[in-house]
């Protein structure tokens, strides 16, 4: 991964932290519909990761998630090196989502082949045509996990 991609997570991971904070406070809920259709882009994705699908994978996030990335095979190649969890996930349970302002905020409790608990926060956009696509995923340790 080179120096650009890397600083772009990074300040992706930050913006999207800044948000959760805020959203806290403003969060409205996301209607049943809405949710399953976020679960649906969420789990397209993880499918296509699972299938080495990049072009499918690619195509589950939003425009300017494409353009900063640049191709389908970059992208396969990101999540697979910088989010294993992701790329290979053993199961994934999905806590509710939250809305604001068009854009949803989607909890997803991954488990990896050794049985690790991570959360992966996942930020997703409505596009004009009333689809949701990802436009960012950052992922932390479950240290919060029931023993």
């Amino acid at each position: 991964m080179n120096r650009h991609t890397v600083r772009f997570f990074v300040l992706l991971a930050a913006a999207l932290g800044a948000l959760s904070i805020h959203m806290r406070a403003i969060a409205e809920p996301v209607s049943e519909l809405e949710a399953a259709k976020v679960r649906e882009v969420i789990v397209m994705q993880l499918t296509a990761f699972q299938d080495d699908d990049a072009e499918r994978a690619f195509e589950t996030a939003t425009p300017e998630v494409r353009e900063a990335i640049g191709n389908p095979r970059r992208f396969l190649s990101m999540v697979r090196g910088a989010y294993p969890m992701v790329y290979r996930p053993h199961s994934v349970s999905f806590h509710k989502p939250e809305l604001e302002d068009g854009s949803v905020l989607q909890m997803v409790e991954i488990r990896d082949d050794d049985d690790k608990s991570w959360l992966a926060l996942f930020a997703l956009e409505q596009q004009p045509d009333q689809s949701w696509r990802i436009s960012g995923c950052v992922v932390a340790e479950n240290r919060w996990q029931v023993i």
